[in-house]
């Protein structure tokens, strides 16, 4: 046996080129192999379809909260959180004497201001007043009229009406508080029907359009509602790739109030 294995050898190291044939041999084997390796496949993930479940958010119409034109105490503040208003109705007022003094002063200069005008006119009628006095006793007059009307505008703060038609919400203030000129006063919501506010997945503007019909699940009546798409916001939100769209009840229901939440449904796209 060990003989064998010397005969061997001498013959390799006789003749180098058998070794270097071997690995030829071997080489193409390897590369075949290789070659045969199933790659790695990137795994591609689906896109959102229509099934994905997305919240859906009930928004008044309109809503605003009304703050304060000045300083001063407030006298009244009317209805309370729930009570309904009118467009135009009274819902907060001013204690408002100072600025009541300053009109009535105003009105009292302009008064002047007429009778110096007329006093001029007649004068100069008599030859006993010139022009150039004429024409500033007609700017008195005309800095009388603004100051009145200035001190009319700081009166009209006094008063702070419902611009739209709907419900208070709540109150930033009390009666018979002090507050400064821009605090807010009062949060009114509209009585008109809500909206449908939600954020869908940016793939989805492929197929969802204004008009396109869908159903949502509320939550809090434990109602399906048929909805419209009646608006899509102009930029997509890079960080979550969804984008804000406002819808519209295709009927109204008095149970919906502002604020209910629940799951939109829609329809599989074709």
């Amino acid at each position: 046996m060990q003989g064998s294995t010397l005969f061997l050898a001498t013959l390799l190291v006789c003749n180098p080129s058998w070794s270097a044939e071997a690995r030829l041999k071997t080489a193409p084997a390897a590369a075949t192999a290789s070659s045969q390796t199933t790659p790695p496949v990137a795994v591609a993930h689906a896109p959102a379809s229509a099934e994905t479940p997305v919240r859906a958010l009930l928004v008044p119409d309109q809503e605003t909260t009304l703050a304060a034109g000045m300083s001063g105490r407030l006298t009244e503040l009317e209805p309370r959180p729930g009570g309904a208003v009118k467009k135009g109705q009274l819902v907060a007022s001013f204690e408002c004497s100072e600025p009541q003094a300053r009109r009535d002063m105003a009105q009292a200069e302009l008064h002047s201001a007429r009778l110096e005008h007329d006093g001029k006119i007649r004068l100069q009628g008599l030859q006993s007043a010139s022009e150039l006095e004429v024409e500033l006793a007609a700017a008195a007059v005309s800095k009388a009229q603004a100051q009145l009307g200035v001190a009319k505008a700081q009166l009209g703060q006094c008063r702070v009406v419902a611009p739209f038609a709907g419900w208070v919400v709540k109150w930033h203030a009390k009666p018979f508080e002090g507050v400064n000129v821009g605090a807010p006063l009062i949060e009114i919501v509209s009585n008109r029907p809500p909206r449908l506010r939600l954020n869908v997945p940016s793939l989805w503007l492929s197929w969802l359009k204004a008009g396109t019909r869908f159903e949502v699940d509320i939550e809090e009546t434990g109602k399906r509602y048929a909805v419209q798409l009646r608006q899509i916001n102009g930029r997509v939100d890079p960080v979550s790739q969804t984008i804000a769209v406002e819808a519209e009840l295709l009927k109204n229901d008095p149970d919906l109030l502002p604020g209910m939440s629940g799951t939109a449904v829609f329809a599989t796209p074709q």
